[in-house]
């Protein structure tokens, strides 16, 4: 594990600007995807196969996908036999992932080894009745390859397939910053297992560096975060003015050390001990509105789930814990910190409260989000780095001020309260309350995604409730 800290003071001057203003980050290079048209375009009037205007419609799809997505970089080809397959993964690179294109009937399965034999990640898109290879795709997964299929006469099915493909080489550039300690299940806590199973390192910083930095805040920037936090707010209950200046100040700063280090994603070991210098929470919900992944407690499983769900769906996740209330077939997640802009970067924000932090006496200053009544949710977590945990469910209510619990607090109807209840982290081998009770929620039903981003990873599903 590296240490971050020494890139800290490398010179340079504090920017006049507040957190939420910082242009989001960037990968370090685009994602390459190699696309394979696999055989040859049909009749239109007849035989089981795509026909030139539905390649063409795909192919001006998947240039749409590649300007919008802007992170990727597609090497497309057409393929009719292994030999043209082994030269387009060539040109496309070793690490690159394939989106794989039904053509022509049976074509797939004769020109698709090369892919399975190097191990490469291979999505399968399948218009109906554009051949009968689709049914080799689950085969070749449940053989160990990493493959899923998406069969659909949607094309807007080819932009969700590169945005799960992309996720696979996003996370081998991925840099996370760790306040130590580290948290969670066994693997997700061991940079070594991060970095050999999913690609990313993790670096470290001590507290001691963070409270000089925060010495040295551009006073100008602080004023700017504390006045749009003040400004914004439907009402301020408990904080001071000091209690949103010192958040504010910690937001400016993490943002300022994110941009030193040049890391990804964010984890705080140590939130609770914080109140002194100003709680961190206003500053991860600045990180996570913009789309930089930020987790409370050290939380490193539910760290790697954001970062993953960014990836694919642009959408940053409400880090928190459970209880339940089975009268109601409901499960709620609170927690004192959260993103703003559930829809992603470029959505509106919702609203919110300014707030004492609900396990200190009410000191410090937390945002309380009143989150969209009627809006589904996907509820998940990324354990032991191989299984993800999910469901689904429906926002049935938000308070208008939040007494028991952390100050964020959602209410969802589930599927079956008492036997997720019942079942809760049923998976998982610890006593660890907060690797217990931490799930991730992001709005939009994602159980397709969770599936296939779980068969290109290797990874298990396991549904809750």
């Amino acid at each position: 594990m590296g240490a971050a800290s020494g890139l800290l003071f490398a010179g340079g001057t504090w920017t006049n600007a507040r957190a939420a203003d910082a242009p989001p980050p960037q990968p370090r290079s685009k994602s390459r995807i190699c696309v394979i048209f696999t055989g040859t375009p049909q009749p239109e009037d007849r035989n089981w196969g795509a026909d030139a205007p539905q390649i063409e419609a795909m192919r001006a799809r998947l240039t749409e996908a590649e300007k919008k997505l802007g992170n990727v970089e597609l090497i497309v080809g057409e393929s009719r036999n292994a030999q043209e397959t082994t030269a387009l993964l060539e040109k496309a690179g070793p690490e690159a992932p394939v989106l794989a294109i039904n053509v022509q009937n049976f074509a797939m399965k004769r020109v698709i080894d090369p892919v399975l034999e190097a191990g490469h990640p291979m999505a399968v898109f399948s218009l109906p009745a554009s051949g009968h290879d689709w049914m080799y795709v689950p085969r070749w997964h449940r053989a160990g390859h990493r493959t899923t299929l998406l069969a659909s006469s949607d094309y807007d099915e080819l932009e969700r397939a590169l945005r799960l493909l992309r996720v696979i080489p996003m996370m081998k550039q991925t840099r996370i910053l760790l306040f130590p300690p580290a948290r969670g299940t066994e693997p997700a806590c061991s940079p070594e297992e991060v970095k050999k199973r999913l690609g990313a390192d993790v670096v470290t910083m001590e507290l001691k560096d963070m409270d000089e930095l925060l010495t040295t805040a551009d006073e100008k920037a602080v004023e700017a975060e504390l006045d749009a936090w003040t400004k914004g707010a439907k009402q301020i209950l408990e904080p001071t003015k000091e209690d949103i200046e010192k958040a504010a100040r910690v937001s400016v700063v993490l943002d300022r050390v994110m941009e030193e280090v040049k890391a990804d994603g964010l984890a705080i070991g140590t939130c609770m001990g914080w109140l002194p210098r100003g709680f961190p929470c206003l500053g991860f919900t600045r990180l996570r509105d913009r789309g930089v992944p930020a987790a409370c407690e050290g939380d490193m499983d539910s760290l790697l789930t954001m970062m993953l769900f960014q990836y694919a769906i642009d959408r940053p996740g409400f880090q928190g814990n459970a209880t339940f209330d089975t009268s109601r077939n409901a499960l709620w997640t609170a927690h004192c910190t959260a993103p703003l802009k559930m829809d992603g970067a470029d959505g509106k924000e919702a609203p919110y409260l300014l707030r004492g932090h609900s396990e200190v006496g009410g000191s410090g200053c937390v945002p309380e989000i009143q989150y969209r009544i009627g809006q589904v949710i996907t509820r998940t977590k990324l354990i032991n780095l191989d299984t993800i945990l999910v469901s689904t469910g429906e926002i049935i209510d938000v308070p208008e001020k939040s007494v028991h619990g952390c100050r964020t607090q959602i209410v969802t109807e589930v599927r079956d309260a008492a036997k997720m209840a019942a079942n809760w982290s049923s998976v998982l081998e610890t006593e660890d309350a907060m690797t217990l009770l931490h799930r991730v929620v992001f709005y939009g039903d994602h159980m397709q995604d969770v599936r296939h981003m779980a068969n290109l990873m290797g990874m298990n599903v396991v549904e809750e409730g």
